[in-house]
């Protein structure tokens, strides 16, 4: 008997030996932090050749490495369902938006058959918190803290306003509505400071931060801004920044991207801009040019205040000593939108003159617009809810000292939303779950980023898909499949990507029997992934 005890003891010994290991382990273990903008084009930001002050994204992409062919799905909720499940927008149960419900892979919610990047990571020892927009399922049961956040402050809808709280949109700290609809939300973290949703959400990440700090887990932070996303809203002192700066209009600005684009190796010396249907700028009456550069000041003037929060962010990190270990990684949840016609919302009163009024009408009061859109967007064709590259590719930057060891560099792999969770999967030492109380989890659809990180190892021939509102896309290595509204094969459109991504040059006509492999492809996906059949063809309860 005593020999037993003996060998039991030494037995919860070294098993307690192996728990420290452990726990050593995951002491090292690299913080993760994601931040996500709102509508945001993808040559938007100085780093991807834009003409706006980002000087702290600049700096994270000056140490870290920015994709320039990576994807998202198109619009906010399908995107976000994606970026935080690591499986296509319908296989996670919202290939929609947030209202209406039509059976799987059209819920307004995240399903029970996916998992949080929150959740896999909370289960393996970080601490999960969260700071912004969610827009992935309102009701009780669908919130942030149901999904894997031990720490929540935001809004679980839209956040169609920056300096009030609109209703229907309350924000929570947790479970608990802690600012309810008004037009003059207190800042509670720093009352003598005006509410500004961009510098809030901010304020709550290194909030966030300084409470992680006293933990010895590791940290995942998830800070999903709203901006730059309508209405135009930014404080004055931003859009001052920007005067004049828009006067010559939205030609002149794409061809001065396009040339910083090249100049940069962002996108082929041989890439020409996609072809627009803006009136030309000159063909406007002044009058009306000086208001539309106005409100792209104001557009301008919401990234720029982003880029400062970021700032603030990067800045508390390197504080508290993280910065080296943390993997950062900055990306937009689809292109600029087009909304509100060619000119964008407009309300007659809203004018240049009376903006002290203007900017707290929030909702539909102002919007950029299809013309600034494609400038915001350059050089790629379309916006926000088309799968055309405008709507889908995003700038992704990745930052992490400890691993990219050299700054400044651009990658070329081919990647998508779908792939930030296997990352966090793979940087954590991260299991993923096969399923959970007896529910069958799906398998990732997405790869790593890590060997692109260490060493910019290319995964070669990525397949990915996309469906949104019937705009329909599949790329195989080079070859991007894509079609507007409908897949009937007459829909179809066929381009090469290898150099020149603007999808100008169809050759769908030349290579039908290619057309029709990679429609059925993308058909059999699209009945596997809750896409198929349309919404309209079903019959719900």
């Amino acid at each position: 008997m005593m020999k037993q005890l003996l060998l039991l003891k030494h037995l919860l010994v070294v098993l307690n030996m192996l728990a420290c290991a452990g726990m050593c382990s995951a002491d090292e273990r690299p913080n993760i932090v994601l931040i996500m903008a709102d509508d945001m084009g993808y040559s938007d930001i100085n780093c991807y050749g834009g003409a706006i002050n980002t000087p702290n994204i600049d700096k994270l992409a000056e140490g870290g490495l920015r994709f320039t062919q990576f994807y998202n799905a198109g619009r906010c909720c399908p995107t976000r369902a994606s970026f935080l499940t690591g499986l296509y927008p319908h296989e996670a149960g919202l290939g929609h938006m947030v209202y209406g419900d039509k059976g799987p892979g059209y819920h307004p919610y995240l399903n029970k058959q996916c998992v949080t990047i929150a959740e896999v990571l909370r289960d393996a020892g970080y601490r999960t918190m969260m700071a912004g927009k969610w827009h992935v399922g309102h009701k009780q049961g669908q919130w942030p803290t149901d999904r894997g956040f031990e720490h929540f402050y935001g809004i679980h809808l839209q956040v169609d306003s920056y300096f009030k709280v609109l209703p229907g949109c309350p924000v929570y700290h947790n479970e608990k509505m802690v600012v309810p609809p008004t037009t003059s939300p207190e800042n509670t973290l720093h009352p003598d400071q005006e509410w500004y949703t961009t510098a809030v959400f901010a304020d709550w990440s290194l909030k966030f931060l300084d409470e992680a700090a006293e933990d010895e887990r590791p940290f995942f932070l998830y800070t999903a801004f709203n901006s730059p996303h309508w209405p135009l809203e930014a404080p004055d002192e931003n859009i001052a920044n920007y005067e004049g700066k828009y006067n010559e209009g939205w030609d002149v600005l794409r061809e001065q991207k396009l040339a910083r684009m090249k100049a940069m190796g962002i996108v082929s010396a041989e890439t020409e801009l996609s072809p627009s249907n803006c009136p030309e700028w000159k063909s406007l009456p002044e009058p009306d040019q000086k208001e539309l550069a106005f409100r792209r000041q104001i557009y301008a003037a919401q990234i720029e205040r982003m880029d400062q929060s970021i700032g603030r962010i990067v800045a508390k990190l390197r504080e508290l000593g993280t910065l080296d270990n943390t993997l950062l990684l900055f990306l937009s949840d689809n292109g600029c939108c087009a909304e509100g016609g060619m000119f964008g919302y407009q309300w007659k009163k809203n004018t240049k003159a009376n903006f002290a009024d203007w900017r707290k009408q929030s909702g539909r009061s102002s919007s950029t617009g299809e013309a600034w859109s494609s400038a915001s967007n350059t050089p790629f064709r379309l916006h926000k809810r088309w799968v055309h590259e405008g709507g889908i590719a995003t700038p992704l930057i990745a930052h992490w000292p400890k691993v990219i060891t050299e700054g400044g560099k651009l990658s070329q792999q081919v990647g998508h939303v779908v792939d930030v969770m296997a990352t966090c999967v793979d940087v954590a030492e991260a299991d993923y779950p096969e399923e959970i109380d007896n529910r069958a989890i799906k398998p990732l659809a997405g790869s790593s980023l890590l060997p692109n990180l260490r060493d910019r190892s290319i995964e070669a021939d990525r397949t990915l898909f996309w469906e949104h509102e019937k705009h329909a896309a599949i790329r195989v290595g080079d070859w991007k499949l894509v079609t507007l509204n409908g897949t009937d094969e007459a829909k179809w459109e066929l381009y090469d990507m290898n150099h020149v991504r603007t999808e100008s040059n169809n050759v769908a006509g030349e290579q039908a029997e290619r057309v029709k492999r990679l429609a059925n492809q993308w058909t059999t996906w699209a009945q596997q992934a809750n896409v198929l059949p349309w919404p309209q063809d079903r019959t719900t309860k």
